[in-house]
């Protein structure tokens, strides 16, 4: 009887011990479509650095998640700047970004142990709610997930053109059903040693987002329903639209 109960409380305390968390804030990219002077990320949203909403956000959600900020180094002072320009006292981890997306991942994943959940979220990607961010870490872990990818259903209608250039396109085809497409937006999380085997991979240009780097080595993908307010902001009128969402009370809950 005495052995029965002890083996119960080991396997209860298995399941009940909760992961390490982490999350990569993707944040090297150089902003040329934006046609700024400094990278987007730093860029003001209603008086706030976009960077420092994305990372405040997942702080709120998820208070003792590890941060990694990836980011090229010639800008590391400025960020530093930045936090204590808004009065932000927050744990991070800087890493150095690579030649592209891909390559600054791996760079951040030296950093990430195994054993451990861990979102990569783009940097430029403040809207995303505190809610999904939650429901992503918890999905993974309750239901021992190697990896959830936010998803959202194509409703425009979509053709197939070539662009020649000066506002010159030519019709390839209208055989593209909408019904079978589906925008993939960040966060994506993982289990930690899912994620660092795949980035063990050569890189190769199809590699857009970390779901491609799984999917190149065979792993299954998971999806979930992403958020119609989770915007990338890549040019101006990202940068705009946001505000307006800001402004509007969208609630990030």
């Amino acid at each position: 009887m005495y052995k029965k109960k002890l083996r119960f409380v080991v396997i209860t305390n298995i399941i009940i011990m909760s992961l390490d968390k982490y999350a990569i804030i993707v944040a090297a990219g150089s902003g040329r479509r934006m046609s700024s002077n400094i990278p987007k990320q730093f860029l003001d949203l209603d008086a706030v650095p976009i960077l420092i909403r994305t990372i405040v956000k997942f702080k709120e959600a998820i208070p003792d998640l590890n941060l990694v900020i990836v980011m090229n180094q010639e800008y590391m002072q400025m960020w530093k700047d930045l936090l204590e320009k808004h009065n932000i006292q927050i744990r991070q981890r800087l890493v150095s970004g690579g030649l592209t997306r891909f390559h600054s991942v791996q760079n951040a994943l030296q950093v990430v142990p195994d054993d451990a959940i861990v979102a990569v979220h783009d940097g430029v990607r403040p809207l995303v709610s505190k809610r999904l961010i939650r429901d992503m870490f918890s999905r993974v872990e309750e239901e021992n997930l190697q990896n959830l990818i936010p998803v959202l259903h194509i409703v425009d209608t979509l053709k197939m053109l070539e662009y020649k250039g000066d506002d010159n396109y030519s019709l390839l085809s209208e055989e593209v059903d909408r019904n079978k497409l589906f925008a993939v937006q960040t966060p994506q999380v993982f289990m930690s040693q899912s994620l660092k085997k795949a980035y063990k991979s050569p890189y190769i240009e199809s590699f857009t987002d970390d779901s491609s780097v799984l999917s190149y080595i065979g792993e299954k993908i998971n999806y979930c329903t992403g958020e119609r307010t989770n915007i990338k902001i890549t040019r101006q009128e990202d940068l705009s639209l946001a505000s307006i969402l800001l402004r509007g009370g969208l609630k990030d809950e």
